[in-house]
């Protein structure tokens, strides 16, 4: 809101510049306090208000809190939040119901722990991961090996997968063993997801390209799509996708 004020200053006026026509007794000389000249000519004077809304005061705690530094539940509750609401789409594509449920709990504990680089490995963890589960999703289909539910993950999936990442996500909290064993925390929390996306993509990509799949336990071929059964093709893809997410980590420097 701008309010305008107008300021008039009045020249001095003396008795003898008076209009003969005035009268010796008007009230402008009963008053006391004479006139004061202002040679300054009028200006005009802008106030301005700022343009607050109802609410701003709340959000702007709110992202005081997504930012606190070290992270607390409270941010971390905060931070998930706005990030599965701006996700939901991609959300919804890799996980049921329940297991969204399921990752935010987990994305909740991963931010506390690790804050958002650690909340940004596992998240890359889940991309890549969906994205291998949606490749050559028809013939798997076709061939009775896709997961099920066009392959979004319930909440079983989420919670093996990140099982050994949540017991290192408490250790770092709590702070278990000191400063000598967080840097052993983040490494295993980071070591984790890499060995379960190695799993995940090698299955996957096994199931769409590999040419032979053998049995583990004897090395016979067996069908692709059998429990327990390793392809090259897929072998190597897990390899590949390990050694990427373990870059991740390195960059977001989870791994020093």
């Amino acid at each position: 809101t701008t309010l305008l004020h107008l300021h008039f200053k009045v020249p001095p006026v003396s008795f003898h510049q008076l209009p003969h026509y005035l009268p010796k007794k008007s009230p402008i000389f009963l008053n006391p306090n004479p006139i004061i000249a202002n040679p300054k000519p009028a200006k005009m004077q802008f106030l301005h208000r700022p343009n607050a809304f109802p609410g701003h005061g709340a959000v702007s705690r709110a992202m005081d809190i997504i930012q606190s530094s070290p992270p607390t539940w409270l941010s971390a509750f905060l931070s998930n939040l706005v990030i599965f609401v701006v996700g939901t789409p991609l959300l919804v594509a890799g996980l049921s119901l329940s297991g969204i449920c399921a990752a935010f709990l987990l994305g909740t504990l991963t931010w506390r722990a690790f804050g958002s680089s650690g909340f940004l490995l596992v998240a890359s963890y889940f991309v890549i991961g969906t994205a291998v589960t949606k490749v050559k999703m028809a013939q798997k289909e076709a061939q009775g090996v896709a997961e099920k539910r066009k392959g979004r993950r319930g909440p079983g999936s989420v919670i093996g997968s990140s099982a050994a990442g949540c017991v290192c996500a408490f250790l770092t909290i709590y702070g278990v063993g000191g400063e000598a064993f967080i840097r052993l925390w983040r490494l295993g929390f980071v070591a984790s997801f890499c060995t379960k996306l190695s799993d995940t993509v090698s299955s996957e990509i096994g199931k769409a390209y590999g040419k032979t799949t053998y049995l583990v336990t004897n090395f016979k071929i067996v069908p692709r799509g059998t429990e327990g059964a390793v392809s090259v093709e897929g072998t190597f893809a897990g390899l590949v996708a390990s050694i990427l997410l373990a870059f991740i980590g390195c960059l977001l420097d989870k791994c020093t």
